[in-house]
C-alpha cells in the first residue's frame, strides 16, 4: 500500500512513445520530478512525494524504459534531449507553466537542460548526486573494464558490461544496487531497487548506454550549466560509488548553489536518508516560494505543560494502556495538556473520550489499512508487514516533524510509534524535548519458514536498533517495556548478537 495515492494518473504520447506520469496534490506551486534514470521508475521518490504533496502539487514522470512508460531498444530514444522534451511535454499536458525540478543522477542533467534552454519554465532546481557529464572522469572502478568487450571475469564492476548484462541481467541488477546502497542496513532499499531494475531489460539498459549526448566537450557542458539562472540546491553523499563527488562541487560552483553533503550516504540519499533530504528540499522550496508561517514558541516558566502522544493504531490495546497512563499523568499534573497524534480507528475512540486529537492527525497515512492489505483475514507476517510499510512510516514521521516544528511540547511519548523512534535515531539533531518510548516486545525473530534470508534480515534490523541505542543513549529519555519478564523471549537477536532477555 502506498503512503499516498496519486490524484491523477496520466500519460502522453510523444514521438510514438508513451510516457506515464502521476500527479499528487493541487495548487499553483509545483514540484516536477523529471524522468529518472531508467534502471528505476518514478516510485524511487516514494519517500518524498507524500510530504512534498502537502506543500505543493507534485508531478512524477516515469522514464521511457521503466515504470508505466513505454519500452524501446532504440538508443536515440534515450538521448538526453529526449528526456528533456518528455519533461516539457508532461508539464504542458498537466498545465504547468513553471515549476521546481528535482533530479537524481542523470535526471539532474535533464533538469539542467530544461533550465538552460527554457528558463521561464524552471523556478528552481534540486540536484541529488548530480550526473554532470564530461567535467570529471568517472570513478576509476567504473572504467577498469571495457563496456563492449566480452570479459573473462565478472568481478565487481566488470558486471557493468554489455555482454554480462545480457547473460545475467539479475546478477548485474543485484550487484549495481548493492553499490548504490552501500550504507549498512539498506536491505529494503536494495530490494526496491532490484524490483524496479527487473521491470526493465538488458537490451534497454544497453540502449541507454549507447544513447547520443547533446554536448560533446567539457567546455560546452560548463557553459550550459553556467547559464542556468534559477536557484539551485545540490545534495550529495560522501560515500557515492556511482557519481564522483567532484561533479557536485563543480555544479555548485558554476551556479552558485547551496551544497549539502550527507556524511555516510551513498548514491540515492532520498531513499536511505529520506528525512534529511525531505527537509532540505522543503527548506529550498520555502526560499523559492516564500510563504507566511506561524510558529508558536512558549515561555517555559509560564506555559502550560504539554505532551504530544503517539499511540500505535494497530490494535486498540495500545490506546487502552495509553489512556490509563494519561489518566495517571493528569492526577500527578492536573494542568497538563495532552495532544494525540493518532489514526483511525483510535481517533474515533479518543474523540468519544473527549481527548484532544491534533488536527494534523488527518494527514497521517493509515497503518491499519496497510496491515489489512497485507494480512486481511489471513495470517499476518508482522515483520514483513512493517518492512513494507517503509514509505508510510516516513510520511508519518514528516507529519510529526511539521507539528513539533510549529508547536512546543515538554514531552513526546511514542507507544510503538516506530517511525518516531527510528527516525529520531537516524536524525538526532531533530530531538528537541524529552522523549519516552513504550513497547511490549523487543527485537524481531524470523518465522520458521523464512529460511536463512529472513534470519539475516531480522538480525540486521535488530543490529541497527542495538547500534542506535548504544551510540545515542540520549534519544530515549525513558524506554519502558510493558509486560512481565517472562514476555521477553529467551532468544538471541541474531548471529553474533546478544541475548534479547539479557539485553
Amino acid at each position: 500500500m502506498r503512503a499516498r495515492e496519486p490524484d491523477v494518473i496520466g500519460s502522453i504520447s510523444r514521438a510514438g512513445r508513451e510516457i506515464g506520469y502521476e500527479v499528487f496534490g493541487t495548487g499553483e506551486r509545483t514540484v516536477v520530478f523529471p524522468p529518472i534514470v531508467p534502471i528505476v521508475e518514478g516510485r524511487a521518490w516514494k519517500a518524498q512525494v507524500p510530504y512534498l504533496a502537502r506543500h505543493a502539487r507534485v508531478v512524477v514522470i516515469d522514464p521511457l524504459g521503466n515504470g508505466r512508460s513505454g519500452r524501446s531498444i532504440d538508443p536515440a530514444a534515450y538521448a538526453d534531449v529526449e528526456f528533456a522534451a518528455d519533461t516539457l511535454a508532461v508539464m504542458d499536458d498537466v498545465g504547468i507553466d513553471s515549476a521546481v525540478l528535482v533530479g537524481i543522477c542523470s535526471s539532474c542533467w535533464t533538469a539542467l537542460l530544461v533550465a538552460a534552454h527554457h528558463p521561464e519554465r524552471v523556478q528552481g532546481l534540486v540536484a541529488l548526486a548530480p550526473g554532470l557529464p564530461l567535467v570529471t572522469p568517472p570513478h576509476p572502478w567504473r572504467t577498469r573494464w571495457d563496456f563492449d568487450t566480452e570479459l573473462d571475469t565478472d568481478e565487481g564492476w566488470a558486471k557493468d558490461n554489455r555482454h554480462y548484462r545480457l547473460r545475467d541481467y539479475r546478477g548485474f541488477i543485484e550487484f549495481f544496487f548493492g553499490e548504490v546502497f552501500c550504507e549498512p542496513h539498506s536491505s529494503k532499499q536494495w530490494e526496491d531497487g532490484v524490483a524496479w531494475g527487473m521491470q526493465s531489460t538488458p537490451e534497454i539498459q544497453n540502449a541507454i548506454h549507447d544513447a547520443p549526448k547533446s554536448l560533446r566537450t567539457e567546455d560546452d557542458v560548463r557553459a550550459l550549466v553556467a547559464g542556468v539562472r534559477c536557484p539551485v540546491l545540490v545534495i550529495d553523499g560522501d560515500e557515492d560509488r556511482c557519481q564522483p563527488r567532484e561533479r557536485a562541487a563543480i555544479l555548485a560552483d558554476l551556479v552558485g548553489a547551496t551544497r549539502i553533503t550527507i556524511e555516510g550516504a551513498g548514491h540515492l540519499p532520498m531513499a536511505r536518508e529520506p528525512v534529511a533530504v525531505n527537509l532540505a528540499i522543503r527548506d529550498f522550496l520555502d526560499r523559492v516560494w516564500p510563504v507566511p508561517r506561524h510558529v508558536t514558541r512558549t515561555v517555559t516558566a509560564r506555559a502550560q505543560r504539554k505532551v504530544l502522544y503517539l499511540s500505535s493504531p494497530i490494535g486498540l490495546g495500545h490506546t487502552r494502556r495509553d489512556l490509563a497512563i494519561v489518566e495517571q499523568l493528569r492526577k500527578q499534573q492536573p494542568d497538563v495538556q495532552v495532544d494525540w497524534l493518532a489514526q483511525s480507528p483510535l481517533t474515533d475512540w479518543l474523540h468519544r473520550r473527549g481527548e484532544r486529537v491534533h488536527p494534523a492527525s488527518a494527514w497521517l497515512s493509515s497503518e491499519v489499512a496497510h496491515i489489512d492489505s497485507v494480512g486481511g483475514e489471513h495470517d499476518l507476517h508482522a515483520f514483513q508487514a512493517i518492512r513494507e510499510m517503509d514509505e508510510i512510516l516516513v510520511a508519518n514521521f514528516m507529519v510529526f516533524r511539521d507539528v513539533v516544528e510549529q508547536e512546543s511540547y515538554d514531552l513526546w511519548v511514542g507507544d510503538e510509534a516506530w517511525e518516531l523512534d527510528h527516525f529520531l535515531y537516524e536524525n538526532p539533531e531533530l530531538k528537541q524535548t524529552a522523549y519516552a518510548w513504550l513497547t511490549d516486545f523487543v527485537g524481531w525473530l524470523p518465522n520458521t519458514d523464512g529460511g536463512d534470508r529472513e534470519a539475516a534480515l531480522t538480525a540486521d534490523y535488530n543490529a541497527e536498533m542495538l547500534e542506535h541505542v548504544a551510540r545515542l543513549p540520549r534519544i530515549r529519555d525513558r524506554a519502558i517495556f510493558v509486560g512481565s519478564a517472562d514476555d521477553v523471549v529467551d532468544e538471541s537477536f541474531g548471529a553474533n548478537l546478544p541475548s534479547i532477555r539479557d539485553w
